[in-house]
C-alpha cells in the first residue's frame, strides 16, 4: 500500500506541475494578445509641417493606414464652420480622404477645388462636406489633430480639433 501511495503522490504532483506550467503559458498568451502591436503604437501620431503647403494644392499623408488630406485654402475662400480652422491667418481644412458612401478614395480636382469619387459619383467640397443629391450620406471624417506652431500632429486632440467638434 505504501508503494501505491508514493506513486499516486508522484502522479498528482506531476499533473499539478503540468497544469501550473500550462496556466502560466496561457496567462502569458493572453497578455501578449492584449498588448497593442508595435505597428499600431508607431502609427499613432503623424507630424506634418504646414509651412510648406501652397494655397489650393492638396497634400496627402498616411495616418494609421488611412489617407488624410490637408488643404491650405485659397485666400478669399469662405470658412466652413465645423470643418475649417486658421493657423497664422491662413485657412486650412483636414479630413480622412475616404468616401463615406462605400469607402472609395475620392480624387481632388484643383480647378473646382472639390473631391469626386469616381466609383459612384459622390462629390465633396474642398472642406470634405458631401454635396446634396450625391451618394455619400455624410461629410468625410476629421481625424483628431493638434496644431503646434506650424506643425500639425495627427492622432492627438488639440484645441482646434475640439472647436471643430463643438461646431
Amino acid at each position: 500500500m505504501s508503494d501505491n501511495v508514493k506513486r499516486r503522490d508522484f502522479l498528482g504532483m506531476a499533473l499539478g506541475g503540468v497544469a501550473a506550467v500550462g496556466a502560466v503559458a496561457s496567462l502569458y498568451a493572453v497578455k501578449r494578445t492584449w498588448d497593442p502591436l508595435p505597428s499600431v503604437e508607431s502609427a499613432g501620431f503623424t507630424t506634418v509641417d504646414l509651412s510648406g503647403l501652397q494655397e489650393g494644392h492638396l497634400s496627402t499623408v498616411e495616418w494609421r493606414g488611412k489617407p488624410v488630406y490637408i488643404l491650405k485654402k485659397q485666400s478669399g475662400s469662405q470658412k466652413v464652420e465645423g470643418r475649417d480652422f486658421e493657423v497664422n491667418g491662413a485657412l486650412y481644412t483636414v479630413g480622412i480622404q475616404i468616401c463615406t458612401h462605400l469607402g472609395c478614395i475620392p480624387g481632388f480636382d484643383e480647378k473646382t477645388q472639390g473631391f469626386l469619387c469616381a466609383c459612384h459619383g459622390g462629390r465633396f467640397n474642398a472642406s470634405g462636406v458631401n454635396q446634396p443629391g450625391t451618394p455619400p450620406p455624410r461629410p468625410m471624417e476629421i481625424p483628431p489633430f493638434k496644431i503646434d506652431g506650424m506643425k500639425m500632429v495627427l492622432g492627438e486632440e488639440g484645441a482646434e480639433y475640439q472647436a471643430l467638434k463643438k461646431a
